[in-house]
């Protein structure tokens, strides 16, 4: 068993339909144990896009970190997710921010297919303001309370991150 927080978000289609769809399915898989609310963000990277929807999600369950990144594909290609630009517009993107074992110890990696955690959860406001609103307690291996890095973050890069509606 272990424990994960994924990051999902969507700009392209039914933003909402398609988060909603995702967190269904984890609903469904038996694993979901919490969701935040959704969030609309300007979208990050050089690419020009519509604005995103992003979500944290926390899951539990029998798979271990390559089993979760591969359970984020299998709802990244349910949702029409096509990867032809980096950074570019998607139907949905599911990231592997963190894993922790069953004894509370974080999965680390530096494999260029699953880096954990995640390398730049630590610097993006779209993962860390709904993680923070899911998990005031939260830590990030490697980089400290969650709370302390969206601190630490440019303010202007925190209000951008809007509260849109909750994930139900």
């Amino acid at each position: 068993m272990s424990r994960a927080v994924l990051s999902l978000g969507a700009n392209l289609g039914d933003r909402a339909a398609t988060l909603r769809a995702a967190v269904t399915a984890l609903q469904d898989d038996g694993v979901l144990v919490a969701r935040s609310t959704l969030y609309e963000t300007p979208p990050w990277g050089p690419v020009e896009q519509p604005p995103y929807l992003n979500a944290v999600v926390v899951v539990r369950g029998a798979l271990d970190a390559a089993g979760w990144l591969a359970r984020a594909h299998e709802l990244e290609q349910a949702a029409g997710r096509t990867r032809e630009v980096r950074w570019g517009p998607r139907t949905l993107d599911v990231d592997v921010v963190t894993v922790t074992g069953d004894d509370g110890q974080p999965v680390l990696s530096e494999d260029p297919v699953l880096t954990l955690p995640h390398p730049r959860a630590h610097e993006r406001a779209f993962v860390l303001v709904p993680w923070v609103s899911l998990d005031p307690t939260a830590v990030l291996p490697g980089h400290g309370r969650v709370s302390d890095l969206l601190a630490a973050l440019p303010p202007e890069d925190v209000t951008a991150v809007v509260r849109w509606e909750h994930l139900s």
